[in-house]
């Protein structure tokens, strides 16, 4: 029994049909393994960005309509992750930043966005003013997450922070309503 076992392996190992297949197999399945790890990091990364812009749009129209309330960031803020669903830890690495927005001269945000930096001290919130009634305002929202595989792909091209973070942010235009 066990000599016929050790024949069978023997043939198996000297035959050399499908060489050929397996060097191909050694070089395509990393890529599409690459690949499908990509797509579940982008796939991820689009449902986040989804929520985040869903929060950031309810939490606006809230104080759109609403001008006078006199809201803080942390109350705009805890709208944003009350609405926004599936954003890990949105408390801690969410940061709000609103200005007014003259249209007739317009001048954009700052080119980088106020972000939470948990690897750094906590810095106070840059920029954030409550409008009055028919102004414009812009908001923008900086959360920070996690990637799903950090070390490959898509994961691997985020810009991270010192604590591994990666940014995402979502930018909201409005106008205050007349109370």
């Amino acid at each position: 029994m066990i000599t016929r076992i050790r024949n069978r392996l023997g043939r198996f190992r000297r035959n050399e049909d499908g060489a050929i297949l397996l060097i191909e197999f050694c070089i395509f399945v990393p890529l599409l393994f690459s690949a499908f790890l990509m797509a579940v990091e982008m796939g991820v990364y689009s449902m986040r960005q989804m929520y985040l812009d869903r929060g950031l749009d309810m939490a606006v129209r809230f104080v759109r309509l609403n001008t006078n309330a006199g809201y803080t960031h942390d109350d705009i803020k805890q709208m944003v992750c009350d609405n926004s669903g599936w954003l890990e830890n949105c408390d801690s690495t969410l940061r709000l930043e609103m200005v007014r927005v003259n249209p007739r001269q317009f001048a954009a945000f700052d080119q980088s966005a106020d972000c939470v930096d948990t690897s750094e001290p906590i810095l106070p919130v840059r920029g954030f003013a409550l409008g009055e009634q028919n102004e414009m305002m812009l908001l923008r929202a900086c959360v920070k997450f996690d990637p799903v595989y950090p070390t490959s792909g898509l994961g691997k091209a985020f810009e991270k922070d010192g604590s591994g973070q990666a940014r995402m942010i979502s930018i909201a235009a409005f106008v205050q309503e007349p109370g």
